[in-house]
C-alpha cells in the first residue's frame, strides 16, 4: 500500500522508531520525538543499503518519490547511489574550495585601492 500525505501527518510517535512503507524501497521513519525521515532501501553488490532522502515536511511525498526514482536509475546503471552522492559532494566541495587563486584574487580586490606601483 502506498503512503498518502494524510497517513504521514497522522503518524504518531511511539517509544521506538518505526517505518511506514511506500513502494519500491521508499519508506518513512518516525522517531520517538516525532521526527520523520525519508529513506530509500536498496541492494548493491549483495548488500542491503539505505540512503536518506530528507525530512518530512521539508521534503514532501512527491519529492521523496522523485529522488527515489533518480536513485533507482543510478542503481540500474550499475552504480551505488550512496557512492554517487559522495562523488557529487566531493566534486562540489572541490569546485568551491579555497584555492590559492581564489584567495589571492579576493585579497587583491580588497586592497587594490591602497596599492601603488
Amino acid at each position: 500500500m502506498a503512503l498518502s500525505d494524510r497517513t504521514i501527518r497522522a503518524a504518531k510517535p511511539r517509544q521506538q522508531i518505526y517505518k511506514l512503507a511506500d513502494a519500491l524501497g521508499l519508506y518513512l521513519e518516525v522517531g520517538p520525538a516525532g521526527g520523520r525521515w525519508w529513506r530509500f532501501k536498496y541492494r548493491y553488490a549483495g548488500k542491503e543499503k539505505r540512503i536518506s532522502l530528507g525530512t518530512y515536511p521539508d521534503t514532501g511525498l512527491a519529492q521523496a518519490r522523485e529522488w527515489r526514482d533518480e536513485a533507482r536509475k543510478v542503481l540500474a546503471g550499475g552504480v551505488d547511489p550512496s557512492k554517487q552522492r559522495q562523488v557529487n559532494k566531493a566534486a562540489l566541495h572541490a569546485a568551491t574550495a579555497n584555492t590559492f587563486k581564489v584567495i589571492a584574487l579576493e585579497w587583491f580586490e580588497t586592497r587594490k585601492g591602497g596599492l601603488s606601483c
